[in-house]
């Protein structure tokens, strides 16, 4: 949750004028989710979003090359740009870090297929797992990929296979075909004035592009495989970080951070048989040579960076949300396992319960009380509004019922902001209700020592002394479950996997 009160105007759980819309078929995660507007980019997107991250969509058009521009005004890919930084907590910037990619990407571009293209690398500040580039070469990954990654020649198969993108223009050929289905679904329902058939006729259009993403996908990996060998990278490189991908995905998965989208609609395919068709096409170029790894420099070069949530945009602690620079601090119910978006602060718990925080500021939603008035989840109103004092801040509480599901709501106003709480349950027992109040509670003022107190975590690589194993190293960790799963999931090992003395690992430190 980056938490950029200015722009959850455009992030808010209702919209207005909103029309009604049932909240029965929908699961408590979709119904809480933003249904604000999407971030509108100017120029098409080559986006290879791999784990549970909005991609910034694809735009219908380009700007030609050939349009006069005018003195001092920004350039279509520098106003994406500012808009991806904003969306993604900004850039992530390390020296040694920097010096590292830039290296790769400038060894890679003169091996492309085009290799006349200024390719620019910025990592994104978010521990999100994304990569996606621009037609004008620039080329995003963010922290998550970075610390996901165990050598250049992993994070150099990630940046090759955004420059075959770049290369192919699938960006452009994406956006034509996107175009091509708005327009059958146009003519078909104009034609025809039949809703069914216009429904169907835009879902097989939305399937036959899906196939068309996957199709570039897997061509873009086999480009950049090519690239890879060429440059002196391992080729193998692009099938050990899918695999990574993949664990990453199951471990997510296991704790409860999982979507609700469904595989076949997926604009990627699955990581399975990304996998074994690029190790297949590593096999016809060179054998495996770990050499071309380049581990070490790789491992030198991300020690110390910030691992999960950056402290300005508010830091996930088990069931606890702190951000130190908007001063508060939140418990959620017990067995809630929370996820820090771009959007707000959302959380799932047992049972299909589900949890959402956002804000917005006084000056547009009023009191707490005019705040709720206005309406929350769409589809609902408020009432049972009660007021409240939360933390020595005024608030209010109240009950908004779908056909399905029932959600407790709170807003709070600390200082010039209002707070607002949603928890999500198909039936709200007076237990459950009574759970979802002491979690609203718990939201109150950071004191100062608290705020001083708040670090990020980080990386840290070690070396394996004589007699350590998974367990205790990862026992040293700070995390309060699944930490040998997070250990082997962070260095591409599978489970059972023996350590030898000397060997270097990445670990996470406070």
């Amino acid at each position: 949750m980056t938490f950029v009160l200015q722009t959850f105007g455009g992030d808010r759980l209702i919209r207005e004028p909103a029309p009604r819309r049932s909240t029965h078929s929908r699961g408590p995660v979709a119904l809480l989710r933003s249904a604000g507007t999407a971030l509108g980019l100017g120029l098409a997107v080559s986006a290879c979003s791999v784990i549970g991250t909005s991609e910034p969509p694809t735009a219908a058009s380009s700007v030609p090359s050939s349009v006069p521009r005018v003195v001092g005004a920004q350039t279509p890919a520098q106003r994406e740009h500012a808009r991806i930084l904003a969306s993604y907590g900004g850039a992530y910037q390390d020296p040694a870090l920097d010096e590292l990619l830039a290296g790769v990407a400038k060894k890679l571009a003169a091996q492309s297929a085009r290799p006349d293209i200024g390719y620019r690398v910025t990592v994104l500040n978010t521990p999100s797992i994304n990569a996606f580039a621009l037609p004008s070469g620039d080329l995003y990954i963010t922290r998550g990929v970075v610390a996901l990654a165990n050598d250049t020649s992993e994070v150099a198969a990630v940046l090759a296979h955004e420059m075959a993108h770049v290369a192919a223009r699938h960006a452009f050929e994406r956006a034509d075909r996107e175009r091509q289905a708005q327009l059958v679904s146009r003519v078909v329902s104009g034609v025809l004035n039949d809703p069914e058939a216009s429904a169907l006729a835009l879902a097989k259009s939305k399937l036959a592009l899906a196939r068309f993403s996957r199709v570039q996908e897997l061509e873009a990996d086999q480009l950049g495989i090519r690239t890879l060998a060429k440059t002196g990278y391992d080729p193998y490189a692009a099938g050990r970080f899918l695999g990574s991908m993949a664990r990453a995905a199951n471990l997510r998965a296991r704790m409860g951070a999982n979507g609700e989208t469904p595989d076949f609609l997926s604009t990627h395919p699955s990581t399975p048989e990304r996998v074994q068709l690029a190790v297949q096409g590593a096999r016809h170029i060179a054998p495996p040579n770990p050499e071309a790894r380049d581990k070490d420099a790789f491992l030198a070069a991300i020690n110390g960076i910030v691992y999960g949530d950056d402290p300005r945009q508010g830091l996930v602690r088990g069931r606890r949300f702190v951000h130190p620079v908007l001063g508060f601090t939140l418990t959620a119910p017990e067995g809630f396992v929370l996820e820090n978006t771009s959007e707000a602060l959302v959380g799932v718990g047992p049972g299909g319960y589900a949890m959402r925080l956002d804000a917005e500021k006084v000056s547009k939603l009023g009191t707490p009380q005019e705040a709720l008035e206005k309406g929350v989840v769409e589809g609902t109103e408020v009432s049972d509004i009660e007021p409240a004092q939360i933390g020595g801040m005024p608030a209010a509480l109240g009950v908004a019922r779908g056909r399905d599901w029932t959600f407790r709501v709170a807003a709070i106003q600390l200082d010039d902001d209002i707070y607002r709480l949603v928890f999500a349950a198909r039936e709200l027992t007076p237990e459950t209700d009574a759970r979802f109040r002491e979690a609203i509670q718990s939201f109150r003022r950071l004191t100062s020592e608290e705020v001083i107190s708040t670090r990020p975590q980080r990386l840290s690589v070690i070396t394996v002394k004589p007699g350590e194993s998974i367990e205790s190293i990862a026992a040293r960790m700070p995390f309060s479950d699944r930490a040998v799963e997070r250990l082997l999931v962070l260095n591409g090992m599978e489970p059972g996997a023996q350590l030898t003395a000397g060997q270097k690992m990445k670990t996470v430190v406070e």
